[in-house]
């Protein structure tokens, strides 16, 4: 990308749109073309279609789609399943009759199968059953790829594959039921704190191992890739570390202050049992993770310090998901 290039960041104020254009902007990309929702659906295919004729911009990174954690997944399939549609072929084939010069597709590592070796490659992509509480989310990313790729594979238009782990950071979701899991602990924790409580319930078991990643890492990858790489075959994006969800739990206590009692409610689901994604792919290609998993939690409290926590703790004074 050249410094002046007119760039579209698709969900600019979701938490990865939001990492990428910090680090557009700290790397010197000032030519940013944003639209929020208000101002752009991305379900409505004309209006897609129309932005991009009007707009043209040069590079696009899609970071935009309807997401959440088991719960609302779960509870809105159908939802997850047309939306996340509905947003990737408008984008994508708009964005290709359009002239633009190259397309990163931010996708999940739900994609992958339930049960699959680890660390997960990218070559086990569909070679076995999804995560059922996540499969109409993780369909509809599936295709996204596959349009990706064969618009690459017909037509020669460059476009990106990105699958990222598990992400945290600043402007996360913390709403109590709609939460991925480190926001969604972290406002647990601290409501427990605040109210005083002598215990915190979390789902599952705490078995399940995850690889969490700050979002400000994962956004200097995908602008370090659309710099550097050329290639539609998925690559993942990850620490290359895993942790049990309940040593993430007592993390997140420590660094909230929380010194109660940690419980598990088993009648609970627990999710895809293991999910660590290997990135011996992206660190050939000479890029590698930087913030470490406590550190980045110490600073996701407090931008929710800072930003999201007197409005948490007014809605959620119990302490059991």
């Amino acid at each position: 990308m050249d410094i002046r290039s007119k760039i579209f960041v698709a969900g600019h104020s979701g938490l990865v749109g939001s990492a990428i254009c910090r680090e557009l902007r700290a790397q010197g990309y000032g030519n940013l073309v944003l639209r929020r929702h208000a101002e752009l659906d991305l379900c409505d295919q004309a209006a897609v279609a129309h932005f991009f004729a009007t707009e043209r911009p040069d590079y696009v990174f899609l970071a935009a789609a309807r997401v959440g954690g088991i719960a609302r997944n779960a509870a809105e399939p159908a939802d997850f399943i047309r939306e996340n549609l509905q947003i990737s072929v408008n984008c994508i084939d708009s964005a290709y009759r359009h002239g633009v010069a190259k397309f990163l597709n931010l996708g999940s590592a739900c994609i992958y199968p339930k049960v699959v070796p680890q660390p997960i490659r990218e070559d086990t992509l569909l070679t076995a059953p999804l995560e059922p509480t996540n499969d109409a989310y993780a369909i509809a990313k599936i295709a996204a790829v596959m349009m990706c790729q064969k618009y690459t594979h017909q037509y020669g238009w460059p476009t990106l594959n990105v699958m990222p782990t598990n992400l945290y950071g600043p402007g996360d979701n913390f709403h109590p039921f709609q939460s991925h899991v480190i926001p969604g602990l972290i406002q647990k924790f601290h409501a427990a704190k605040m109210s005083g409580a002598e215990s915190v319930t979390c789902w599952g078991d705490g078995s399940p191992t995850r690889d969490f990643m700050h979002v400000d890492d994962m956004a200097h990858a995908c602008v370090w890739l659309m710099q550097h790489h050329n290639d539609p075959e998925i690559i993942n994006v990850a620490t290359g570390h895993d942790v049990s969800i309940a040593e993430l739990a007592r993390r997140i206590a420590e660094v909230v202050g929380f010194e109660g009692h940690i419980l598990w409610d088993t009648s609970k689901p627990n999710g895809t049992p293991l999910r660590q994604l290997d990135v011996s792919r992206l660190n050939s290609l000479g890029w590698t993770a930087r913030i470490a998993l406590t550190e980045g939690l110490r600073s996701t409290y407090r931008w929710f310090l800072d930003h999201a926590a007197a409005p948490v703790v007014k809605e959620q004074t119990g302490t059991h998901a």
